[in-house]
């Protein structure tokens, strides 16, 4: 079952979204510090952190899946957001830079799918990443929040679906490690439970982010051709027949 938009918009607006995306987005950033000229897009609900692309990209789009919803983005300039079918994304093939995807890949029903069509529409050299809930964390054991709903991955299963949807991980990072509680008075060490969760409990995250390379060039396993077996013919010698051609069926019929 998919997150409802409004849902994920009010999450955002409350303090502890306010709390969540400033720490992802530090994750996100850390791994995207330079897009300046670049074709950025996200797939599910990315808004949230495709403001920290928008001025220096040369363009930005965020595409949301029809069972999901979708809201105007940016709020006070013309919209940069559509509803799509995010298996059939509206982008030529190799169009886009970087992708980025966030509540997108544990609410997919076809998360390989989402992945190859991702593949298609990314350029040769293209980087997709990925903010997916860590089965581990609190986060994904609490349905308060987006991160609670759909399926988590730890990183043996992510990396092993990117490898199978033709990606090569190539760099990890992880982010809240606060528990998502939100009082007001835990809130204001947030930045305290994060710098401590990352240095002695960093398998237990909230969310891993993971970026990807495409992998352009794939081997393709040869198939082993098999045997044919001929049969060996024996040769025999025929007798002419009076016209001198043999007979059809290789024997003489002698006349008595």
């Amino acid at each position: 079952m998919s997150n409802d938009v409004i849902d994920l918009r009010d999450f955002y607006a409350r303090r502890l979204g306010t709390v969540a995306r400033r720490f992802v987005g530090r994750g996100i950033r850390a791994l995207w510090r330079d897009t300046t000229g670049q074709r950025v897009a996200g797939i599910g609900y990315p808004t949230p952190y495709l403001g920290l692309f928008r001025e220096e990209a040369e363009r930005c789009l965020a595409f949301m899946p029809a069972a999901q919803g979708v809201l105007k983005w940016p709020s006070a300039s013309p919209t940069l957001a559509a509803l799509v079918d995010e298996y059939e994304l509206p982008l030529p093939d190799a169009s886009v830079d970087r992708l980025l995807l966030v509540h997108a890949l544990e609410m997919s029903h076809d998360p390989a799918s989402l992945l190859r069509e991702s593949w298609r529409v990314l350029s040769a050299g293209g980087r997709l990443m990925a903010v997916v809930p860590n089965r581990r964390g609190l986060w994904a054991r609490i349905d308060s929040t987006p991160f609670g709903h759909g399926r988590p991955y730890s990183r043996t299963q992510i990396m092993q679906l990117l490898r199978e949807a033709w990606f090569t991980p190539v760099s990890w990072g992880d982010a809240l490690y606060l528990p998502p509680v939100a009082r007001g008075w835990f809130l204001r060490s947030a930045v305290a439970w994060e710098r401590t969760g990352a240095m002695l409990w960093s398998p237990f995250a909230g969310v891993h982010i993971v970026e990807a390379t495409k992998q352009v060039y794939r081997a393709v396993p040869a198939r082993s051709e098999k045997r044919r077996l001929v049969p060996v013919l024996k040769p025999a010698l025929v007798a002419p027949t009076p016209g001198g051609a043999a007979p059809a069926h290789g024997r003489v019929k002698r006349e008595s």
